[in-house]
């Protein structure tokens, strides 16, 4: 059981915030090859949006770690 939990952290940790990026990646474009003189404020929100997909992933290999550590008695 313990097993199946880590599988399915691990699997939504890290297709959760690919398409994130890749949604965030498309959208950029799309903006940018419409209006190309907002590319400064496009690239903040861009880059804001990629840490907190990131940070995602990296909170969900904490918990894989804090599930697999063995407990102390």
């Amino acid at each position: 059981m313990k097993n199946l939990v880590v599988i399915l952290i691990l699997a939504l940790g890290t297709v959760g915030p690919s398409l994130v990026i890749a949604a965030v990646g498309f959208a950029s474009i799309m903006s940018l090859g419409r209006n190309p003189s907002a590319a400064p404020k496009i690239m903040l929100a861009m880059i804001i949006a990629l840490i907190f997909a990131e940070a995602i992933a990296v909170i969900a290999l904490l918990v894989v770690f804090q599930v697999f550590t063995p407990g102390q008695t």
